[in-house]
């Protein structure tokens, strides 16, 4: 029988039947697992609520829609508790609901997810979806995002335009910050710094419905700002249970909770009055709402997408909304213009009627910009046409305004009609948008929704699809073309509808109807608006109906640069959503005519400042209803300072133009005066708009945002700010003219008065009449201003001036901003001219920042007007700063141009006629009383009686400092006689002798001075002051001081003139007129111990003077005394340490510099004040002055090295990581160490040996238990390595034994004796050296262990020429008989004892020694000088055989040890090597370098290991360093890791400790530590090439090696600042962590193009500061753009790594150049410069190729190189296919470049082609283009 045969119908059916039954055995699966992602009502029979026992004010609603009942809270599975008030929650969240936490996945340091699920609970709304993915990460420093969505299932995401292009830049583990709680799942959010938590979900359950979403947070404080959009009638939300809902809506902001135009999910928390604040942004389009209550806590309710939250930390309110338009995007700088007034009304009727009001507002000279009309202008309300009849003139319109610098705005709706055209002609629009599918559709997604607004039926153009944005964008430049208008006003997008829906109604569905409604107005989804289960582009209706008015506005962001092209315009915007404020403005909505709505307004436009909208305003004089003339003019007076400032009114009402209420009357003046005011403010205002656009600033601020401090700002929003300065209190009331306002606690000027205000930090009354609002300028401010007119065309053609408001500290600060107004992206293209102003001092400096702008009307600067100037000036000067090759020019102002007003204390100054666009520098000399006094009485304990009895004045000042006894004005010497030549003057001075003595009769007056004032070069001058007739001590320090004067005084950058009584000399750079030195001030003393002399300071800017811990490198001038005096004393504030350095620079306000050395050497003290003054205390010698002009900071250490002693070049292992400790137990020790830093690969050059390795610290002498050190010695110096011992002076004298050193000594008398007259004995002191055959007890105390241990000790005078000689062969000794070195270290040259003065403390001769008359502040200055140091009268004897007492050579002590040290270790080693010495002078660094001494391990020392490095650059001795991770005390461990780092680039990179504390090395720690610490010391030996050069144009020019970021970028005022930052050069920027438990550094990114030296890539910014990401592994290096870094591949030391290629990094500038140099010798010879043995080349970089110039090639064959790889950064985007090579010879071979077109960094290997470094070469590159 054949097989049946089914048939179709049959087999149609069996194939059903299976797909049928694979789908139900797939539900059945999908039923039972609940996967994946399944919205499931689980089966909760037995459900128990475990009801938590918390204050009602942490309660969360369980129930938050209607109905809530004891039976229906239950069914939810919530906790019942019904109160006596309905506010409070009656049921609320058990614990048991909720979600668990499954898993949880660390990604990274920063990143983290975890899978959650659903506890087994009741849904509140069903549809819970059980299983959720939490993903969280730490996007940068202050940026927290998580984001909770579900685990299987893709849901709606708002697809923003901005916030996914935002970069991350992580650097703080997320782990600092969030915390995750498991059962029920919660996270704490915490702020990283203080472990404070700023937002708790653990407080309630999360909710995960699909269309419910709950998420409760408790905060940590009432201050809560933000949400939107509605009318608050308050700025600082109410926490009692207020719920707001949020949900676009055309609605009348007429108070209550209603949702309006726009949807804005962010709050910003402040948490305390330190200001610290956070942002809380919730990224969902869907209906929501918020409900705020007491906790505090905030609840978070939509019915839709997903939990995307962003958590913005700030340490001030101000940072948390730049971090928030940072994510969203920040604001567009709108055009000048737009700044103006503006008129507008719905329904003028007709175009004759617009112009009449525009002819009437003309007529009565208001300031009016802008003219719009409503959609009265349209055809029948029809988009893109307009009315024939009524404005049949509208193309021509905007010409009319025009004509008169005015400017005209119209409106569009998104809603378009269906309906024909007059005459029954086509809408084209309609009909080009139906063709084009450009409309929301219905549920089906092709049936266009109908609804009905203006025009009648209409469709809704679907923004969120490309075809509706190109047909929106087409229609709106055809209509551009047809009626020209200037920008555009969009409305009615929210969107708007008049029917529910749509004209069929909506479908009964969950979108239309979802499960849950927020309390949204009329509590119907689509009321007013379209069903929400229409379809756009982006989604549901339902989910992205809140960001229709966002797309609208991208939408016509590209239709208005189709039409405008270049022009900037402007756009307004009714509804709105984060992220609008970068294209639009917004107005705040059709308010009404009363005085609530003028309230509401200010809260208004502060949340949309939070919300990054700067540009806002409410309509002036109210929408709806007839205004009052009382209400009007009020509100046009606050409607001045609203930055969005229009009055607009609605159909039907009567005008309300200012005009209209009649020429003359109060209104229309009051309104001009303050309209007026607006218009000379604009580029005040317009700066505002700047810093918004480039750094998210507010430009409307609350008062709250600067000062935060005061909580009684917490609540002022009845007033608002803009910017930092200026204070608008308007009067919202009627009939009151008098309003209790809130004054900060900062200084205030009333605006109309210019009068300073008594009160602050209060409140006060403030009378107001009618035509008069309060304003106030805050001091500190400079207000850029401009001369008004009626409007901005014109008002740009006036001349700018300045409002200089001075505050407590006589300071003030300002920016400009200007372009030309009206084009796009003036910032991005860099055309614009940018100020910052600044006064210091009694002067303004106005210094162009960026000029890439010429204003065609060639603007000035006219008038300044200084408030809070007390007295008339003495005078006032103006400095044209030259740009380039053009030199400075001062001009003193004739007295025509100057007036002061003495009753309001304004000083004007007028006519100036000051370009714009070029630096200035004005200053007013002043004279106040208490800053110029100069103290008569230093010592303690001054009372009237001592004052009086030195002939001084006394009276009491309550200034902190400010001296009570002070000098009378003519107290001092007089000029006697005097005579000039060309090179100098010579004068005879006499004491006034109507004045007593100094008041120190141990200290004789001398009358009669002879001063010498010598013109030494162009840059140089001296003044010497002396006793003609004694032969007093002066210092035998030589100094390069040319043979022959200068006697061209045109070539001399400096005169000279002198006071007469009270005698002073007078140094003026000639360039700037500025005074740089004027000691012709009262107070001059001249006596034989005591020598004081004063003068004034050309600025605040003063750095220098040492050896001093100083806690910021700018010097604070507030009446601050330092001492100078070598001593044997750790660094610690205010104490004197190892050298003597008094040498200053000072930065004069017009940039340029200048440095001031005074040569003695006698104990002395300075004292700065804020006169500002210093003033000089020594106690003998002379006064010898040489001064050096630059004048830029660089060229004050070149002439000032020049004239002291170029700095010595450093061998180059010297620059090699060292490695010391004084404690080593053995040689073992050392050897185990050494092997270690081998075996963890760390470079490492130099070990050192402290006084351990000498036998009971005698020198010379080997302890046995370092018997195998110089077999070690040498073993190390063989695989490369070099050595380096310790060498005190201290000679011991007590030994039993024949001790060489010491018998030699005595043989050549070399030892420090008292003079004969008293002794011929031998000034014994004890150091370390202890008594021979003895144990040292060291539990003894430490004075009794120097008592019973230490030996007699002797002291070389190192200023005999014999003992050099005997130094020298006690060195050679003990290199050629007991070990080798190649290095040495000297130490304890104070010279430092251990007993005070001499064993048994009897210091003979003169008592007055040792305890002067005058004793400045030295640490145990009440001991005398002589504690821990030699005693005053021992004698010593110069080279030249002149016997000096010790008092006078004291400081000298170090500098006299340095060179017999230097000149042996060269000729006995026959090498260059280093010294190093602790104790200095100036010229100490022509032969060693020099540690910042026994510092402690404390965090503090990292920065100010910075400072104590630039000012031993200033010094001269560039080879210096601080010891890595401390000398005493324990060191932690990531403040050691820390210190690495920062050490890693000291020149001189040596870690040591002390005795005691535990190693500290880098191989003492773990593997991590290591590893960082090879990672950072494998870049310094990659950039030691760089490093050596930076050496040898030190020690050939002077130039500072560790430089201060001020040399390079004096214009920049910031630089003058800084000190936790330094550079290497002018090319390496260094930005170290310094403090504890920092992951991100607060760094200043100096005005140029910096590369990441990490990454290569360029630097986004410039001349701001910047958190840049420092994980604990990480130091912030960055390259200048325009320089080319010479480096090598890093070995484990220098003697390896020297012979690999050189590389080289060219860093392009911004034009696409580089240069630099590179120096190399065999690294160790003696003179190598001298000899000319050496290689010198330059590179260039221009136009795609790279070349070199062998400027000098005297190299040695072996020290040759060959190039190897040249990385060029910033090569550009475009890929590079092409480099060649071109060598001397013209050959040319092809290269293979390796480009990263996202770094931009090209990668050149040359290695192969083996070209020598001293041979030129040329590299070019192509692109493919």
């Amino acid at each position: 029988m054949g097989k049946r045969r089914f048939s179709g119908l049959e087999m149609i059916l069996l194939v059903l039947f299976i797909l049928m039954s694979v789908t139900a055995l797939t539900m059945i699966i999908l039923f039972v697992t609940g996967k994946p992602g399944t919205l499931k009502d689980e089966t909760t029979d037995g459900f128990v609520p475990q009801c938590p026992n918390i204050p009602l004010a942490e309660r969360v609603d369980c129930f938050p829609d209607a109905g809530a009942s004891k039976l229906n809270c239950e069914k939810r599975g919530c906790c019942w508790s019904p109160l006596d008030e309905r506010n409070v929650p009656w049921c609320f969240f058990p614990t048991n609901h909720g979600y668990t936490v499954e898993s949880v996945k660390q990604l990274n340091p920063y990143e983290m997810t975890a899978h959650l699920r659903r506890m087994a609970s009741p849904s509140l709304y069903g549809a819970d979806i059980q299983e959720l993915s939490f993903h969280a990460e730490m996007q940068t420093n202050n940026r927290l995002r998580f984001k909770i969505t579900d685990a299987h299932k893709q849901r709606y995401e708002v697809p923003h335009e901005h916030i996914p292009k935002v970069s991350k830049d992580p650097s703080s583990p997320i782990s600092n910050t969030l915390e995750i709680t498991h059962k029920p799942f919660g996270l704490t959010v915490r702020r990283k710094e203080n472990n404070k938590i700023l937002f708790d979900t653990t407080m309630a359950p999360l909710v995960f419905a699909d269309q419910y979403l709950q998420l409760s947070a408790k905060l940590p404080s009432h201050n809560i700002f933000g949400l939107g959009e509605h009318v608050h009638t308050k700025y600082r939300h109410d926490t009692n249970w207020r719920t707001w809902p949020i949900f676009t809506r055309d609605a009348f902001p007429n108070g209550g909770t209603h949702n309006l135009y726009g949807q804005y999910p962010f709050f910003l928390c402040m948490e305390d009055e330190s200001g610290k604040s956070f942002g809380v942004f919730l990224l969902n389009s869907n209906a929501m709402e918020v409900t705020l209550q007491p906790a505090p806590a905030v609840t978070y309710r939509t019915i839709g997408g997903i939990l995307d939250f962003y958590i913005l930390f700030g340490d001030t309110p101000e940072q948390v909304v730049q971090e928030f338009v940072e994510l969203i995007g920040k604001p567009v700088i709108p055009p000048y213009w737009s700044l103006g007034f503006q008129l507008s009304r719905w329904d003028y009727g007709s175009l004759s009627e617009v112009k009449q009001t525009v002819e009437r507002n003309r007529a009565v000279g208001l300031p009016y910009d802008i003219q719009y009309t409503d959609i009265d202008y349209m055809e029948d309300k029809k988009d893109f046409t307009y009315d024939k009849v009524k404005f049949q003139e509208l193309p021509q319109f905007a010409d009319y305004l025009h004509e008169k610098g005015q400017r005209y705005i119209l409106i569009l709706d998104p809603a378009i009609a269906t309906s024909k055209r007059v005459g029954n002609a086509p809408y084209e629009s309609f009909d080009q948008g139906t063709a084009r599918n450009a409309w929301v559709t219905e549920a089906d997604g092709t049936t266009p929704l109908l609804g009905e607004v203006w025009p009648g039926e209409t469709v809704f153009p679907d923004y969120t699809s490309q075809d509706c944005i190109d047909w929106w964008a087409d229609e709106y430049e055809r209509f551009y073309r047809e009626i020209k208008h200037d920008a555009l006003w969009i409305d009615m997008n929210e969107v708007a509808n008049f029917k529910k829906g749509s004209t069929k109604g909506c479908a009964d569905n969950n979108l239309n109807y979802p499960p849950f409604t927020p309390r949204i107005i009329d509590e119907v989804m689509y009321s007013k608006t379209l069903c929400m289960d229409a379809k756009q582009a982006w989604g549901s209706h339902y989910d992205v109906h809140s960001l229709y008015g966002y797309s609208m506005v991208l939408a016509t962001e590209v239709a208005l640069q189709r039409a405008f092209g270049g022009n900037r315009t402007l756009m307004l915007t009714r509804s709105a959503f984060p992220g609008v404020g970068k294209y639009s403005g917004h107005w705040l909505g059709d308010n009404a005519a009363n005085w609530n709505d003028i309230k509401w307004a200010i809260p208004g436009m502060l949340e949309f400042g939070l919300f990054g909208v700067p540009y806002i305003g409410a309509d002036i004089c109210g929408f709806f209803d007839d205004s009052s003339e009382e209400l009007c003019r009020r509100w046009m007076q606050v409607g001045a300072f609203y930055p969005f400032s229009r009055n607009h009114n609605a159909q039907g009402y009567r005008p309300q133009d200012p005009a209209w209420y009649g020429e003359g009357s109060t209104l229309v003046e009051s309104a001009k005066h303050y309209l007026n005011i607006r218009y000379t403010l604009l580029p005040y205002l317009y700066t505002l708009f700047y810093k918004a656009h480039t750094t998210g600033e507010t430009v409307v601020r609350p008062v709250l945002h600067e000062f935060y401090s005061d909580s009684a700002t917490w609540d002022v929003d009845r007033q608002f700010l803009w910017g930092k300065y200026l204070l608008i209190t308007p009067v919202l009331d009627p009939g009151v003219d008098r309003v209790r306002a809130y004054i900060p606690n900062a200084v205030w000027y009333d605006y109309e008065t210019m009068q300073r205000l008594a009160d602050r930090g209060q409140h006060v009354e403030l009378h107001l009449p009618g035509d008069k609002l309060g304003l106030h300028i805050r001091g500190g401010a400079v207000l850029p201003t401009q001369r008004p007119n009626v409007t901005t065309t014109y008002s740009r053609l006036n001349p700018m001036g300045l409002i200089v408001a001075l505050d407590d500290n006589n300071q003030a600060a300002g920016e400009l901003f200007w372009d030309d107004g009206d084009s796009r992206e003036t910032f991005e293209k860099g055309n614009y001219v940018h100020y910052k102003f600044s006064v210091y001092n009694d002067a303004l400096t106005m210094q162009v920042t960026h000029a890439g702008y010429k204003d065609p009307n060639n603007l000035k600067f006219e008038n300044i007007m200084i408030l809070g100037v007390p007295s008339p000036p003495l005078s006032v000067s103006v400095t044209h700063v030259g740009n380039g090759g053009t030199i400075n020019s001062t001009t003193v102002l004739p007295n025509i141009n100057i007036n002061h007003d003495t009753a309001k204390q304004v000083l004007f100054l007028q006519g100036l006629s000051l370009n714009l666009g070029e630096t200035y520098v004005l200053r007013w000399e002043m004279t106040a009383e208490e800053y110029q006094r100069f103290d008569c009485h230093p010592e303690e304990n001054a009372d009237e009686a001592k004052c009086k009895a030195r002939g001084c004045l006394w009276k009491p000042s309550n200034i902190e400092g400010a001296p009570f006894c002070f000098y009378p004005n003519d107290y001092g010497y007089m000029v006697r006689t005097s005579s000039e030549t060309d090179v100098g003057m010579t004068l005879d001075i006499t004491r006034n002798s109507r004045y007593r003595s100094s008041g120190r009769p141990q200290s004789r007056d001398i009358d009669n001075l002879r001063v010498e004032i010598r013109y030494h070069t162009s840059d140089m001058l001296q003044f010497k002051i002396w006793d003609p007739t004694t032969d007093r001590y002066e210092v035998p320090v030589p100094l390069s001081v040319p043979a022959a004067p200068e006697p061209d005084e045109n070539k001399r950058l400096y005169k000279v003139s002198v006071s007469q009584n009270p005698f002073g000399i007078q140094v003026y750079r000639k360039s700037t007129e500025t005074k740089i030195w004027d000691s012709s001030v009262p107070g001059f003393t001249f006596s034989d111990m005591f020598i004081q002399v004063s003068t004034r300071l050309s600025s605040q800017f003063v750095y220098g003077f040492g050896e001093t811990e100083h806690p910021t490198y700018k010097h604070d001038l507030n009446y601050h005394t330092w001492g100078m005096f070598s001593k044997d004393q750790p660094p610690g504030y205010k104490k004197n340490c190892y050298g003597v350095h008094p040498f200053y620079m000072g930065l004069e306000t017009t940039t340029d510099a200048h440095g001031v050395l005074l040569l003695n050497s006698n104990a002395m003290d300075v004292t700065f004040q804020p006169t500002p003054a210093l003033t000089y205390r020594t106690l003998g010698g002379i006064l010898d002055f040489y001064m050096v002009l630059g004048p830029t900071p660089e060229m004050v250490v070149q002439e000032y090295t020049a004239l002291i002693g170029r700095p010595v070049l450093p061998a180059y292992w010297s620059l090699g990581f060292q490695l010391c400790r004084y404690g080593y137990a053995n040689d073992l020790e050392i050897a185990n160490l050494y092997k270690d830093m081998k075996a963890a690969g760390i470079p490492y050059d130099v070990q050192y040996a402290d006084i351990d390795y000498m036998d009971r610290q005698l020198n010379f002498v080997l302890d046995p238990e370092f018997k195998n050190l110089p077999a070690l010695v040498d073993s190390m110096r063989g695989e490369g390595m070099r050595f380096i011992f310790i060498l005190d002076p201290a000679i011991s004298g007590n030994e039993t034994n024949y001790y060489p050193a010491f018998e030699r000594g005595i043989a050549e008398n070399v030892f420090i004796k008292w003079p004969e007259s008293l002794s011929d004995g031998i000034v014994w002191g004890k150091v370390w050296p202890d008594v021979p055959n003895v144990t040292v007890d060291e539990s003894l105390d430490w004075e009794t262990q120097v008592k019973i241990y230490r030996a007699y000790a002797a002291f070389p005078d190192f200023f005999r020429t014999q003992t050099a000689a005997w130094w020298h062969k006690e060195i050679e000794d003990f290199y050629v008989n007991i070990t080798k070195f190649d290095g040495l270290w000297i130490d304890m040259n104070e010279p430092a004892s251990f007993v005070h003065g001499t064993v048994g403390g009897n210091c003979l001769g003169d008592p007055n020694l040792e305890n002067p008359p005058y004793m400045p502040p030295l640490d145990s200055k009440e001991l005398g000088l002589n504690h821990k140091t030699l005693c005053m009268n021992s004698e010593q004897i110069l080279s030249s055989g002149k016997r000096v007492r010790h008092y006078d050579v004291h400081n000298l002590y170090g500098w006299s040890h340095t060179k017999p040290t230097y000149d042996a270790l060269l000729s006995v080693t026959g090498k260059r090597g280093v010294v190093v010495t602790r104790s200095t002078y100036p010229s100490s660094g022509k032969w060693a370098g020099h540690w910042l001494g026994d510092n402690d391990s404390k965090w503090d020392q990292l920065y100010k290991s910075i400072i104590g490095m630039m000012e031993f650059s200033l010094f001269g001795i560039p080879y210096t360093g601080a010891d890595i991770c401390g000398f005493f005390n324990k060191a932690e461990y990531e403040m050691c890791l820390r210190w690495m780092q920062l050490g890693a680039f000291y020149p001189f990179s040596r870690n040591h400790n002390g005795k005691g504390s535990p190693r500290q090395d880098p191989v003492a720690w773990d593997d991590a530590f290591a590893a960082a610490s090879r990672d950072v010391l494998n870049i310094r030996y990659t950039l030691l090439p760089y490093l050596y050069t930076l050496m040898f144009e030190a020690h050939t020019k002077g130039s500072t090696v560790v430089r201060p970021l001020l040399h390079e970028f004096v214009n920049d005022r910031t630089t003058w600042d800084i000190h936790k930052q330094f550079l290497w050069g002018p090319a390496l920027l260094i930005s170290p962590a310094l403090d504890a438990g920092v992951r991100e550094v607060a760094a200043y990114v100096p005005n140029a193009r910096w590369y990441d030296f990490h990454t290569a890539q360029k630097v986004g910014v410039r001349g701001q500061m910047v958190n840049m990401p420092t994980p604990l592994d990480h130091i912030n290096l960055h390259i200048r753009g325009g320089y080319i870094v010479p480096w090598q591949k890093p070995e484990n030391n220098t003697a390896y790594s020297r012979k690999n290629p050189l590389g080289l990094i060219v860093a392009l500038s911004d034009d696409g150049t580089a240069e630099g140099l590179f120096f190399w010798d065999n690294g160790e010879g003696i003179d190598t410069v001298d000899r000319k043995e050496y290689l010198l080349t330059n590179y260039s970089a221009a136009s795609n190729t790279l070349s070199s110039q062998v400027v000098h090639n005297g190299l040695d064959r072996a020290d040759q190189l060959v190039l190897g790889m040249v990385k060029v950064w910033g090569a550009g985007s475009t890929n590079i296919t092409k480099v060649t090579l071109t060598i001397s010879d013209g050959t040319m071979r092809p290269l293979t470049p390796q480009h990263n077109v996202e770094t931009q960094e090209l990668i050149i290997d040359v290695t192969p082609m083996s070209v020598r470094v001293d041979a030129p070469f040329t590299i070019q590159w192509w692109t493919g283009i």
